[in-house]
C-alpha cells in the first residue's frame, strides 16, 4: 500500500523538462517548511507556469529531490503540472502572461524603488521590530484585537503611502490614456489595479514570505498560516465616482491582509485576518478610500488542488462529491465529504465543516 507522502529514488530529467525515470515519486502531503526553494523568475519568459508557482510546489518535493539540480526539480515539477492542468488552463496562464508581459514592456513604472522590497523604508519601526524577534510576545504588543480573529496594527510609512498612491494613479493614467484594456482585481470590484500585473509580483511575495507568513504562523495556524506561499495583490478604489461599497463577502485566500494608503483613514495601518472571515465595505459618503489587498494563499491546500487539477463532481453548486485522481501510477484518492444538515447547524460559525472535509485515503495499485 502506497500513498502521496511517499519518497523514492532521486528523480532525473532531461533539458526538455521531461521525466527519465522514477515516475513513482511522490509529492509530500505537506511541505518542508525549512527549505528554502530555488528563486525561477530568471526563467520567467521561458515557463509555462508562474517562477512563484515552481517556488511554492518545490517545497512538497520529497526530501530526496530537495537538494538536486534546479533544472532536475524543474522538468518533475512541469511535468506534474502539465498533467494535472487542463488544456483550458494552460491556454488561461498563456494568456495571462502574454497580457503582464505587454502592460510591463510598455508602462514607464514612476517609483522604481517601490519594485523590490527595502524593508526599512516601507515599514515603521515597531512593525520591522515585531517581525525580527518573530515571537507572538512581540506581535502581540503592537497589535489590537477588535474582533475574534481580526488584528489591527501599524505597518507602512507614510512615505511609502504616498508613493505607492502616486505609483497606482499613474498606472491608471497610463491605462486611460493608452485605452488599454486592464483586468480588474476581482469579479466584485469595478475600480482598482492587480499590483502583480504591472511588476511588483516579486515585491509583493517577499512582503508575504518574510512579514505576513510569521504572523500568520502565530495566529492563523487552524488554515496553515505557516505554509502561505502565493498571494494576489491589488489594490481596489471607493468613492463617489468609484465602487461605494462592497457587500459581505469571503475571500478567496487562507489570510488577508488590507492595507490602507489614502488620507481619509489612518495610512499605513494594517487589517489582518482570515480570508473566510465574513466582511464587508460600507458605502461611502464622501471622498476616497483606497486599499491594498494582499489574499494570501497556500497553493496546494486541499481546496486549490482540487479546484485547479482533479476532475469533480458537483451537487447542485453546493460543494465536491468526490474526487478520484485518474492518472497512471497514482495510488491514492480524495474524497470530499458534505457534512448533514445537522453537522452544519451544530457548526454554523465554521466555514469548514459548512462546505466540507477533505480526507486521504490510500489506494491499492490495480
Amino acid at each position: 500500500m502506497s500513498g502521496i507522502g511517499n519518497e523514492q529514488a532521486p528523480f532525473t530529467a532531461n533539458g526538455n523538462g521531461v521525466v527519465s525515470g522514477h515516475e513513482t515519486i511522490r509529492l509530500r502531503v505537506k511541505p518542508s517548511k525549512d527549505h528554502k526553494p530555488d528563486s525561477y523568475e530568471d526563467l520567467q519568459h521561458h515557463l509555462e507556469f508562474s517562477p512563484l508557482l515552481f517556488s511554492s510546489l518545490e517545497r512538497y518535493l520529497p526530501q530526496s529531490m530537495l537538494n538536486d539540480t534546479r533544472e532536475s526539480k524543474l522538468g518533475y515539477m512541469s511535468t506534474i503540472l502539465r498533467r494535472y492542468s487542463s488544456n483550458g488552463e494552460r491556454v488561461r496562464v498563456h494568456r495571462h502572461k502574454e497580457y503582464k508581459q505587454k502592460i510591463m514592456a510598455n508602462y514607464q513604472p514612476l517609483h522604481r524603488e517601490l519594485y523590490a522590497m527595502h524593508a526599512e523604508n516601507f515599514f515603521v519601526p515597531s512593525f520591522l521590530r515585531a517581525i525580527s524577534e518573530n515571537t507572538e510576545e512581540s506581535f502581540r504588543s503592537m497589535i489590537i484585537e477588535p474582533s475574534q480573529g481580526v488584528y489591527i496594527f501599524e505597518m507602512l510609512q507614510p512615505r511609502f503611502c504616498e508613493l505607492l498612491f502616486d505609483e497606482v494613479e499613474n498606472f491608471e493614467r497610463w491605462v486611460h490614456d493608452t485605452k488599454f484594456r486592464i483586468m480588474r482585481p476581482n469579479t466584485m470590484n469595478k475600480y482598482g489595479a492587480v499590483l502583480d500585473d504591472f511588476g511588483m509580483e516579486s515585491m509583493l511575495d517577499k512582503l508575504m514570505n518574510e512579514f505576513i507568513r510569521p504572523m500568520s504562523k502565530v495566529f492563523f495556524s487552524d488554515v496553515g498560516g505557516s505554509s502561505l506561499d502565493l498571494h494576489h495583490g491589488f489594490v481596489v478604489e471607493y468613492g463617489m465616482d468609484r465602487d461605494v461599497e462592497l457587500g459581505f463577502h469571503v475571500d478567496d485566500s487562507e489570510v488577508t491582509l488590507n492595507e490602507s494608503f489614502d488620507y481619509s483613514h489612518v495610512p499605513g495601518r494594517a487589517v489582518l485576518h482570515r480570508g473566510r472571515h465574513r466582511h464587508g465595505a460600507r458605502a461611502t459618503t464622501s471622498g476616497n478610500r483606497i486599499n491594498l489587498i494582499l489574499w494570501c494563499r497556500r497553493c496546494f491546500s486541499f481546496s486549490h488542488f482540487l479546484a485547479m487539477f482533479l476532475p469533480c463532481k458537483r451537487i447542485s453548486g453546493f460543494g465536491l462529491q468526490r474526487a478520484e485522481e485518474i492518472s497512471k501510477g497514482r495510488l491514492f484518492k480524495l474524497v470530499w465529504r458534505v457534512p448533514t444538515s445537522e453537522e452544519r447547524k451544530a457548526s454554523s460559525n465554521n466555514y469548514r465543516n459548512q462546505i466540507g472535509t477533505v480526507t486521504l485515503e490510500s489506494k491499492t495499485e490495480n
